[in-house]
């Protein structure tokens, strides 16, 4: 199958407004942030005085890295993308707390509960590395029992800040602050199954007892691993990559096996977003899923 490109469009409370330089400039909501790309491979289209009204820069020097925040923003503030709320916030390795270019595979992964909980069967989803919640939200907006795993404490209590704020924290969710590779281990153990699982693994990591995540190294067997939680009647896995380096062929490859087992389709491709002031796309990650 020929590779996809999911685009993310301006909304309401979002926006890539430009881009360029190896950067980008972003409009969370009201606020506007200005910040690192390596993707943004071209030249800025807007003026320089733009870029330099943003509301925050993030700084990335030989010996600090920081933003430089205007004097009125708030520490956070909400936002909606997607029909899912968020809090956003600049933390650090210039992250806000959302990743818009998310928005397509939310969309498909409600889409697709929705129609299997057509029939009156319970949908039962892993999501790991489950960071601020914008998956596991989507799946519980849907009618899925979720288990959302993270190693990050202050993740976890910001994805639950989130469900709060989109009104989802009476939904079926567990939040599980543990190591991804540890949880589905044990969960093999257990004889847990689930309908659909969420993958976004980082190139590195540690879990919260110090446990090593290297994708070059953990990755094939984590998928392995979670072939044995997919219940009788599976539904969908859904792997969305930003390690640099690697392809959504390869991605492709490990959703194969289960294609094989159980039919259904498997897509893949990159994501973006459209920048507003040229129409340019902004390549973010890689995606590949599997539907029955």
């Amino acid at each position: 199958m020929n590779p996809k490109i999911m685009v993310t469009e301006k909304t309401k409370d979002y926006e890539l407004i430009d881009s360029g330089g190896g950067e980008k400039l972003e409009r969370y909501g009201e606020v506007i942030f200005r910040r690192p790309d390596p993707q943004a491979l071209w030249r800025k289209s807007l003026p320089i005085a733009r870029w330099d009204g943003a509301d925050a820069v993030f700084l990335r020097e030989a010996t600090r890295a920081e933003w430089q925040i205007r004097p009125g923003v708030s520490e956070r503030w909400s936002m909606e993308l997607g029909g899912i709320k968020f809090w956003i916030r600049p933390t650090a390795f210039k992250h806000t707390g959302l990743f818009p270019e998310q928005v397509g595979n939310w969309e498909w992964t409600r889409d697709v509960i929705a129609k299997r909980k057509k029939t009156g069967e319970n949908v039962r989803v892993l999501n790991l590395f489950g960071y601020t919640g914008g998956a596991t939200l989507a799946a519980a907006s849907a009618g899925a029992e979720v288990v959302h795993v993270d190693g990050s404490k202050v993740a976890i209590g910001w994805a639950r800040d989130n469900a709060e704020l989109s009104s989802l924290s009476d939904k079926p969710i567990r939040w599980i602050l543990d190591d991804a590779f540890a949880f589905v281990r044990r969960e093999i153990r257990r004889g847990k199954k689930y309908e659909g699982i969420i993958m976004d693994p980082p190139a590195f990591g540690h879990g919260p007892e110090g446990e090593s995540w290297k994708i070059e190294e953990d990755f094939v067997a984590l998928v392995d691993s979670c072939t044995q939680l997919l219940s009788d009647s599976p539904l969908f896995v859904l792997i969305n990559g930003y390690a640099a380096g690697y392809s959504s062929t390869a991605y492709e490859n490990n959703l194969l096996p289960i294609a094989e087992k159980n039919g259904g389709e498997i897509e893949k491709g990159e994501l973006a977003i459209r920048e507003s002031a040229t129409g340019r796309l902004l390549p973010c990650g890689i995606f590949a899923r599997w539907c029955k």
